[in-house]
């Protein structure tokens, strides 16, 4: 599953571009996938992987990443929001076409994430803790042999654990944990074609 360039990223028409065009692009991955009989959708391939549960179901070396994050988060209180990060929110640059056009509502609580936007074809979520204020970029678009699903990763500065804390997990990012979860995304993809 490979890590893409940004220029190819950058080309494809996404909301995401002006809404972020201040905050780094910390990396991009994409992973092909097989045609459908029918024309796909982001939003219903998200409602098919949400029945599958996508972390839960990965390898076992990406499941006890995830564990151990989760754990060191408690232990540290990693995923505490820092004070005013409501108001530092990606959503605040949404506009109200945006609003309208985003299922669920911005600010929708997603996990460890929040949305700030899911339109058909492109879903952006947001986590604002002590480690990383960061958004995860999902979109879905036609290729020649199907479809190709990108997945990017957006980081900005939350304070002075976010240098360290990216320098720390990103090994991990690109070796096991987007690897796996690509790898998974596809699966459940041939899954729900057939």
């Amino acid at each position: 599953m490979p890590q893409i360039s940004a220029s190819e990223y950058g080309a494809l028409p996404l909301r995401v571009h002006s809404l972020l065009a201040g905050v780094p692009l910390h990396d991009v991955w994409a992973v092909d996938l097989p045609p459908l009989a029918e024309a796909a959708a982001l939003d219903a391939f998200h409602r098919i992987s949400y029945q599958f549960r996508v972390i839960e179901t990965l390898p076992a070396p990406a499941r006890v990443l995830f564990a151990l994050r989760f754990f060191l988060g408690r232990v540290f209180r990693l995923e505490e929001r820092p004070k005013g990060a409501g108001t530092a929110s990606f959503a605040k640059g949404l506009t109200a076409e945006d609003r309208a056009r985003s299922s669920p509502a911005p600010g929708t609580p997603d996990g460890l994430f929040q949305v700030v936007y899911r339109f058909p074809n492109e879903a952006l979520l947001e986590v604002h803790n002590r480690t990383v204020h960061g958004a995860l970029l999902t979109t879905l678009a036609p290729a020649e042999a199907g479809y190709r699903f990108y997945l990017a990763v957006y980081v900005r500065k939350a304070g002075w654990l976010t240098a360290g804390y990216m320098a720390l997990i990103d090994p991990f990012r690109r070796w096991i944990i987007y690897p796996a979860l690509l790898t998974r995304i596809r699966a459940i993809w041939e899954e729900a074609a057939h």
